[in-house]
């Protein structure tokens, strides 16, 4: 049973959630980008719990992240979910599912033919944004310069549109190594873990112990040194702030930390937020009582709910044996549960 005051907010989000009318068209209800996916090379594996030490180059293949967002998207109920990411990355991950649409349109630094520079490679990508609602940039992105610098164009290209982006994993290098891409940008999501919140305090000169370490007012604290970017830090609860105003997400999730866990959230987000869009063009009556900055709180606090009940579900019958794909498996039931089988939260 939810508390009174997450009941209240998971009530005015089931305001913004569009009805199943027959008058719809395909699109209106969401469309969606993810920007990711890649076959990185490195000499060294960072940022893994477990360290593994093999000579020689590795390659590592990121494919299930952007998968993961992607399908979250689309089983949440976006009617059109889009994936664009590396040639190498797409060949994988369109084996994964028919129901996604796979664009190869990334390139890495060790791909890449001699013309194909970020100023090239971004226009085939960048030419997309008119057909999209929502981009979420990150999920197995990687680190090559390449691939960074193709997405901060695309960032710069989205912003003059006015499009929401939800940046999570390197799309956050993005927003730590080059600050002015996201600051003052409202319609921004960035959604840290623990370690990835920590450096982004670091890039913004925030001590961490500030405030005793209290997570709801460090959060607002980031969010406000961004601008009124809006930050989901992931946790034990997550703390939503745009730095005016915090929720704090408290839902029972599971107690297995498989990874992927962040994709399904970012893909509830862009589909939240492709409602948002729905909800302010009118595509329904309503009583047109939510704000935009509202809309823009309530799509962060849904997405965050419905994944950690997703996490819920899929614990309660996998236990230990959990992985990300299970929560995928779980969102039509952890939607039921949350937003449409009447009050009871």
């Amino acid at each position: 049973m939810a508390n009174p005051v997450t009941k209240e907010v998971l009530l005015r989000v089931r305001k913004m959630i569009p009805p199943m009318l027959e008058k719809f068209h395909k699109g209106q209800m969401g469309r969606v980008a993810v920007v990711g996916g890649s076959e990185e090379y490195a000499p060294h594996i960072l940022d893994l719990t477990i360290e593994l030490v093999i000579p020689g180059l590795i390659e590592l293949s990121y494919t299930g992240a952007p998968y993961f967002s992607a399908m979250a998207s689309a089983r949440l109920g976006a009617d059109m979910s889009h994936v664009i990411c590396e040639p190498q990355a797409a060949q994988v991950i369109k084996t994964y599912s028919p129901n996604l649409m796979v664009h190869p349109y990334m390139r890495q630094s060790t791909h890449a033919a001699g013309t194909e520079t970020a100023e090239e490679i971004s226009k085939n990508v960048i030419g997309m944004l008119d057909r999209l609602h929502v981009v979420v940039i990150g999920p197995g992105l990687g680190r090559d310069p390449l691939m960074q610098e193709t997405c901060a164009r695309l960032i710069r290209a989205a912003r003059k549109r006015g499009m929401p982006l939800v940046l999570d994993a390197d799309g956050l290098y993005l927003a730590q190594t080059q600050p002015e891409l996201v600051q003052d940008y409202r319609l921004c999501m960035l959604t840290p873990n623990v370690v990835e919140f920590g450096r982004l305090l670091k890039s913004k000169g925030i001590d961490p112990s500030t405030a005793s370490g209290d997570r709801t007012i460090l959060c607002a604290m980031l969010a406000k040194a961004f601008g009124g970017v809006t930050i989901i830090q992931k946790g034990l609860k997550d703390y939503i702030s745009d730095g005016e105003h915090t929720l704090v997400s408290d839902g029972e999730g599971g107690l297995k930390r498989s990874g992927g866990q962040g994709d399904t959230l970012t893909g509830c987000l862009a589909t939240f937020l492709a409602w948002r869009k729905a909800y302010l063009d009118r595509i329904w009556d309503h009583d047109n009582s939510l704000t935009d900055s509202e809309l823009f709180a309530l799509a962060a606090f849904g997405g965050s709910a419905l994944t950690r009940e997703c996490s819920r579900l899929a614990f309660a019958k996998k236990g230990r044996s959990m992985q990300a794909s299970d929560l995928t498996e779980e969102i039509p039931i952890a939607f039921r549960n949350l937003f449409e089988d009447g009050p009871k939260l």
